[in-house]
């Protein structure tokens, strides 16, 4: 088919315009940058603390309001097995996160005075521990990058008639280039532009989508569709438990990305940053609802009677393109090209903050905090670049290796909610913890996990929960095995954390045995959460020597 040419000229300029708005937000951090003489550190990772609760609101939203969401909801909606239960339980599931976020942790991560959420946990374990835990954080950047581009790429391709490869590849290229440019600063500013193209387009597409000649009434479709399966999904009592743990999956796991705590770590001041969460709940769900229009009404439609014609894509094994084709074929040709943007809009907006978290965790986590804590402000300028650059091309070229955006996007929450999430809120709530329980929970975690199986990439059950059944020669797990691997990890860190002390301060093992120093001149307390005024006193302690990248050694906190 012939290239779109309208279609290219419209995302021409929707990439200009985002550019030029990155450039413009990058001038504007070098002279906040000189008028506040910040560091460069703090400046490109967390906009010298400045960002107005106004400009956080949108930054927060844009964070989890990606093409993946857009064209994942989508793919959701048309996946009989799935539908509108399940995607209506994502949504509740990331605006939890939010409010969970602004009640819980904004307080103790920002009175630490954090660069990175890692921060803590290097207070606490040290150099070797959290630099391993700041490499799946890594990993969990890396991997979302592929989630947010295979949705734009496919959408272009689709409308833009424009080689696949070319699409991401150029997408890419210029989210990379205005990270580079403005850091943080670049980022927040591009993100209120990209969720407003993004709310203002999609509600366009979607009447449109849902008055087309080929398609029945949705209202009809929802329990009793004779086109597709009904669009509202399978429950039954036997995938209750599977509900639970993906809820709980999400909402937690949410809480293990670096991005998230950037934005409220980021903010001018406490209040502010849960200003941007509470609000971010709620406006959170509104821009899921167009996808979820459009999902239901791809499964009301006869194929035949389109352009695209039969088999329907559901049976072709394009649902991950449900989407861009339904743009394609039920919008008339001016509409589809706004519906370009909107899913451009959405991917670049969490394309940078994947970006920028990773250019966070590996200079503060890594380079800063364990391998040069000499580093100069010019050093660390040029070490940003360097990640933003590879990270960003290491992420678009794992495109290639699949096109199912729900894949990697799982994948990643997986080790946030198994792997960091349980090591998180052990260091912050429990004075406990120490390096030994941190290294047990982490395998217990993990482990257990990977023993549970997973038969979407292909791991077989080892491990055999309650509900566990043979389904067309594959095991499937019915059990919440998630969310049992991630409390099996907090209990481990906690466990063994309150073992090891017992047993170094009892003078049970010998001192020289002790390499996470964990010996003190008093005997383990019980397992509660910090919160009384002698541990308030230790947080004053903790902040004053220093919890940002700029203290020189890791101190072990008291037990």
């Amino acid at each position: 088919m012939s290239i779109n040419i309208p279609g290219v000229i419209v995302m021409v300029f929707f990439y200009l315009l985002v550019l030029g708005i990155g450039v413009w937000a990058s001038f504007k951090s070098k002279r906040e940058q000189k008028k506040n003489a910040t560091t460069e550190m703090e400046m490109t990772l967390l906009g010298n603390r400045r960002i107005s609760w106004v400009v956080g609101i949108f930054t927060m939203t844009a964070t989890w309001v990606g093409g993946g969401l857009i064209v994942g909801i989508a793919e959701m909606m048309y996946t009989p097995s799935m539908g509108l239960i399940w995607a209506v339980q994502m949504l509740l599931a990331y605006s939890s996160s939010f409010l969970l976020c602004g009640f819980v942790f904004v307080k103790p991560m920002r009175e630490k005075k954090c660069v990175t959420m890692f921060d803590p946990i290097h207070m606490k374990y040290g150099k070797l521990l959290s630099s391993g835990l700041c490499l799946f954080s890594l990993i969990m950047d890396i991997v979302w990058i592929p989630v947010i581009l295979i949705s734009l790429g496919s959408t272009l391709t689709v409308i833009l008639h424009l080689p696949y490869t070319l699409c991401i590849w150029i997408s890419a290229a210029v989210v990379i280039i205005y990270t580079l440019l403005g850091g943080l600063y670049s980022v927040a500013y591009t993100d209120i532009v990209q969720i407003v193209l993004l709310f203002i387009s999609l509600w366009i597409c979607v009447p449109f989508v849902l008055t087309n000649p080929y398609s029945l009434d949705i209202s009809k479709t929802l329990m009793n569709n004779t086109l597709h399966a009904p669009w509202i999904g399978r429950l039954g009592l036997k995938r209750a438990w599977l509900m639970v743990d993906d809820f709980l999956f999400l909402a937690l796991g949410s809480l293990g990305y670096q991005c998230f705590h950037q934005r409220t770590l980021s903010a001018s001041s406490s209040a502010s940053a849960k200003i941007s969460c509470f609000v971010s709940a709620v406006i959170f769900p509104v821009f899921g609802i167009p996808s979820i229009l459009i999902g239901a009404t791809v499964s009301s439609t006869d194929w035949n009677l389109t352009s695209y014609g039969s088999p329907s894509p559901y049976e072709r094994g394009e649902a991950a393109l449900v989407l861009p084709i339904a743009l394609e074929h039920l919008t008339p040709p001016y509409i589809s090209i706004i519906g370009i943007g909107c899913v451009a809009a959405a991917t670049m907006s969490s394309a940078d903050s994947a970006l920028i978290s990773a250019a966070s965790v590996f200079t503060s986590g890594l380079y800063k905090n364990a391998l040069r804590p000499q580093a100069s402000d010019r050093e660390i300028q040029w070490v940003i670049r360097s990640v933003v650059i590879a990270v960003g091309v290491v992420g678009t070229l794992l495109t290639s290796v699949s096109n199912s955006i729900i894949l990697f996007w799982f994948i990643g929450a997986e080790v946030a909610y198994i792997v960091i999430f349980p090591q998180l809120i052990c260091v912050l709530f429990f004075n406990i913890t120490n390096g030994y329980g941190a290294v047990m929970g982490w395998l217990i975690g993990l482990v257990l996990r990977l023993l549970s199986g997973d038969p979407s990439i292909g791991l077989p059950v080892i491990l055999h929960f309650p509900g566990c059944t043979l389904e067309d020669g594959v095991y499937v797990q019915y059990s919440p095995v998630k969310t049992i691997s991630m409390l099996s990890a907090v209990t481990g860190i906690l466990f063994f954390s309150y073992l090891a002390s017992l047993l170094f301060n009892r003078g049970l093992l010998p001192e020289k045995w002790d390499v996470f120093k964990v010996k003190a001149q008093h005997l383990p307390q019980p397992l509660t959460p910090i919160g009384d005024a002698a541990e308030d006193n230790e947080n004053e302690q903790y902040i004053k020597n220093g919890c940002s990248t700029e203290a020189s050694e890791p101190m072990m906190s008291k037990l």
